[in-house]
């Protein structure tokens, strides 16, 4: 399957590159940018992300991209779409998800990004639904979420199963978003 990329005005959403590896290791290093996860990653777990990441754009030729600057070439994060790799009430599903290191919240970087990994769910890939989903505490993910016309669904929401049990992050709230609704937002 041809490897699905895009674009917008200042970002690159790309395959990944062997270079890439020390920024996506920095990335999940840090831990205010995986506070909302159960731990940062070590060098060796990000190096097995990278490979489940590329085992999935081979697989169905789409993922979550290297997220690059235009102006600078910098790597700034991770953004894309994705099978949910788990068992879940909503599954099977498509995901968008983002992860952007600090130096670059708080810049649009993740709405513009999302926005363009739904007009690929939508546009190249024909989906007709789209989720995305975070912990309650994750309000800056969840205002991206309703900025790119994603609803709540409460009744959604759900302890995840690869979090352990009784963990203050297992619980995980529920967004989702039909192609009929972006359609009506663009």
């Amino acid at each position: 399957m041809p490897l699905i990329e895009t674009s917008t005005e200042r970002l690159l959403l790309r395959a990944w590159r062997d270079t890439d590896l020390p920024a996506l290791t920095a990335l999940n290093a840090d831990a205010e940018v995986m506070r909302h996860f159960p731990s940062p990653l070590d060098a060796e777990q990000s190096a097995q992300l990278l490979a489940r990441i590329r085992a999935h754009f081979a697989e169905h030729g789409f993922g979550f991209w290297a997220l690059e600057r235009r102006d600078s070439g910098e790597l700034i994060g991770v953004t894309g779409l994705a099978h949910v790799g788990f068992d879940a009430p909503f599954v099977p599903a498509v995901e968008v998800g983002w992860r952007l290191a600090r130096a670059h919240w708080r810049q649009g970087y993740a709405s513009e990004a999302a926005r363009a990994s739904l007009a690929v769910a939508f546009e190249r890939l024909a989906l007709d639904e789209v989720l995305s989903f975070t912990v309650p505490a994750n309000l800056p993910s969840q205002a991206v979420m309703r900025s790119i016309g994603m609803q709540r669904d409460a009744a959604g929401d759900f302890l995840h199963p690869r979090v352990p049990a009784g963990h203050p992050l297992q619980p995980h709230v529920l967004y989702r978003i039909h192609r009929e609704q972006w359609e009506a937002g663009r």
